[in-house]
């Protein structure tokens, strides 16, 4: 795990970043020296077998065409036969210099070799926006034509054609690996399956980080949740394992609640003890018998008997319903203990409009909510469009009002503290896609939150451990949510592996 955090970025982040490396005294040729060697490293690291054929470098005239000329001087001098096809004549000052010094290590031609088997993208870099035209849009469209015809492709930073900050794209290049320079760029998490594998290199940006670093999402790994989750000793009891109240499943819906205790009785927790409407008591019994069961509470004494003197967290919401009875029962649950909580679903819902009367309940103790954009956007009064087009900051007011950890559920997720961190984890597939995934989510963060007191912790291992777990899977279509809970232990106890320097993080492409 690298020292200082992977960031995550948009254009105007990354291009300030640089900047601080070149005021601090990085040389910008320094800077594009570094990016095309680690990219050129990685590639070749990659590629061996295929690169005895040749490499192409399709260039364009800014500094990330400077970075694919770096390249197919590295590759040149490692003794692989280059090609570039210069699409635009470089334009910048340092793109310029870059040509010079590998022009005469390779071929220049108009067009890509026939069977080309590696095919680098240097068209366009992270300051590109609005879609690609003339020329530029000519080569993306023969950089997957070549790809079509089975080349292995390879784009610097970012896809051409990807909007660094959106991730909007009408013409784009679709890569097997993005190297990704000293960051990850927001649009790359948003058009994942435009981009293969994400490759994050170091190029020294870190060195000089400003202050204003911190105040940029954190990219969320495996080794930062291993080296923060509980162990469970060898002497561990269903005591010290916690105890965990799950309260939810209205009429009609036991299904919910089933799933949040099974998934935490898959992520850890001691005991689990779910409290459903009255004719779902038998069904939750039936299909979860390894928690206690019983009705919800009517009363302080009930309250504070089956949850505040039992429990170590409570999970509200899964199932629950969106009635005046509904909302009650939250409130009263609310008001009569000061346990760390979990809010999900109905238990949201009932709020709609009204994040205030929620802000008020939830004060003082540990807090998660989990939303959904829709569940968001309700709770808040905006729309789902909003939500989306803001994704990476639209829950610090909200997190701030609450006193509460917001989680941001989809692709990626975001997770926004009270004191203003940010977190991405943008791990998982589209087997998550399907009713109830919410629900395993819901029983992970839970067990966390019940174990660590710390909702902003939860928050970010519940959603990797979700991922992953989907991510372990084989498949997407066929894949059950039966299928992710199986796979959850191994999703706490396999090792992600720890990714070499210059490589910073790695995620893997999606699963189709």
């Amino acid at each position: 795990m690298p020292l200082r955090p992977v960031r995550v970025v948009s254009a105007r982040e990354s291009a300030e970043r640089d900047r601080a490396a070149i005021d601090g005294g990085v040389p910008s040729q320094v800077l594009m020296e570094r990016a095309g060697k680690s990219a050129a490293g990685e590639i070749l690291r990659r590629y061996p077998e295929q690169l005895r054929d040749g490499a192409v470098v399709f260039t364009g005239p800014g500094n990330n065409g400077g970075d694919g000329w770096v390249v197919a001087g590295c590759l040149a001098h490692e003794g692989v036969k280059v090609t570039v096809v210069e699409v635009v004549a470089p334009k910048s000052a340092d793109a310029v210099a870059r040509k010079k010094a590998s022009i005469d290590s390779v071929t220049v031609a108009d067009n890509a070799p026939d069977h080309a088997t590696i095919v680098i993208d240097a068209l366009l870099g992270t300051g590109s926006e609005g879609e690609p035209r003339g020329k530029i849009a000519d080569g993306i469209t023969r950089i997957n034509r070549l790809r079509s015809d089975g080349a292995r492709v390879a784009a610097l930073d970012l896809p051409s054609g990807l909007d660094a900050t959106t991730g909007a794209h009408s013409t784009c290049v679709v890569a097997d690996v993005s190297l990704s320079f000293g960051a990850v760029k927001r649009g790359a998490l948003l058009a994942r399956d435009c981009c293969g594998e994400i490759v994050v290199l170091d190029i020294g940006l870190d060195d000089n980080a400003r202050s204003t670093d911190d105040q940029l999402p954190v990219l969320v790994d495996g080794a930062w949740v291993k080296s923060r989750i509980p162990p469970i000793r060898y002497d561990a009891h269903k005591g010290s394992r916690k105890h965990l109240a799950v309260i939810g499943g209205g009429p009609g819906m036991p299904g919910a609640v089933v799933l949040v205790c099974r998934a935490a009785l898959r992520s850890g927790i001691g005991l689990v003890r779910a409290l459903v409407a009255p004719s779902n008591v038998s069904a939750v019994l039936e299909a979860a018998p390894s928690a206690l069961i019983s009705d919800w509470p009517t009363s302080k004494l009930e309250i504070s008997a089956g949850i505040s003197k039992w429990a170590d967290a409570i999970v509200i919401g899964p199932g629950l319903g969106r009635t005046d009875e509904s909302r009650d029962l939250v409130a009263r649950i609310l008001g009569d203990s000061q346990l760390p909580v979990l809010l999900d679903a109905d238990a949201l819902n009932v709020f709609e409009g009204n994040a205030k009367a929620l802000a008020a309940l939830l004060r003082g103790r540990q807090a998660l909510i989990t939303p959904h954009v829709a569940e968001f956007a309700r709770l808040t009064g905006v729309s789902v469009d909003e939500v989306l087009a803001n994704r990476f900051e639209i829950g610090r007011e909200l997190a701030s009002l609450l006193g509460a950890t917001v989680l941001l559920k989809g692709s990626p997720t975001v997770v926004f503290t009270p004191a203003s961190e940010r977190f991405v984890i943008a791990r998982g597939t589209a087997a998550l896609g399907t009713g109830g995934s919410g629900d395993i989510l819901a029983g992970i963060g839970g067990t966390l939150l019940a174990q660590t007191g710390d909702g902003a912790l939860a928050a970010c291992c519940s959603a990797w451990a979700h991922g992953r777990a989907a991510e372990l899977c084989e498949y997407v279509r066929g894949t059950t949510l039966e299928d992710v809970l199986y796979a959850l232990p191994r999703a706490w106890n396999e090792s992600d592996p720890q990714p070499a320097p210059p490589i910073l993080a790695a995620l893997p492409a999606v699963a189709q």
